[in-house]
């Protein structure tokens, strides 16, 4: 009798563990401390200039003719211990990919809205490349998600911006009242 019920709780306890929140990542964590420190010492960006039309990587943009910029705004160093890690990262959504049914498959994970519209967008170091075959409706890329999967150091070039990181076939909720 004991046996069968102590087998029934290692189960329930097994399954309990696994279906618990993964570790909560903090943006900031995605940057080596000396780009941290960089970004922290930062002039002010406007975004009033030529660049607000979106030319921040293109010829003659921001990013080519303004040297002021420091060179963490497009730092791509990595903390390589993240590298594989299973974690949650809550962000904004940024679509790149749809399926038929008008899901998004693929966006970019950013740390504050509207990143990536406005310019310059975020380092790459702080932009995470979410590749969801499942696909999510989102219809306002102004409303906070979680992202939970394995993190993988991998650089990403789109038209928007760069990304650094990756996470692959990731779990992908809304940020609930309840979870602030």
């Amino acid at each position: 009798m004991r046996r069968p019920l102590l087998a029934c709780c290692l189960i329930l306890l097994t399954s309990l563990a696994s279906a618990a929140e993964l570790p909560e990542a903090d943006w900031l964590s995605l940057m080596p401390p000396s780009d941290r420190k960089a970004l922290e010492d930062m002039p002010e960006i406007t975004h009033s200039g030529p660049e607000a039309n979106g030319t921040f990587t293109d010829k003659g943009g921001l990013k080519q003719t303004d040297k002021k910029l420091p060179q963490v705004m497009y730092s791509t160093k990595t903390v390589a211990a993240l590298n594989g890690k299973a974690l949650r990262l809550g962000g904004y959504p940024v679509p790149l990919e749809n399926d038929a049914k008008g899901r998004v498959t693929e966006f970019f994970l950013v740390p504050y809205p509207g990143a990536c519209i406005h310019v310059p967008p975020p380092p790459p170091n702080q932009i995470v490349l979410v590749r969801y075959p499942k696909g999510i409706q989102i219809d306002d890329i102004y409303n906070p998600i979680w992202v939970s999967g394995t993190l993988k150091v991998e650089k990403v070039s789109n038209d928007l911006a760069d990304a650094a990181y990756a996470i692959d076939h990731a779990k992908v909720r809304p940020v609930e009242e309840s979870d602030l």
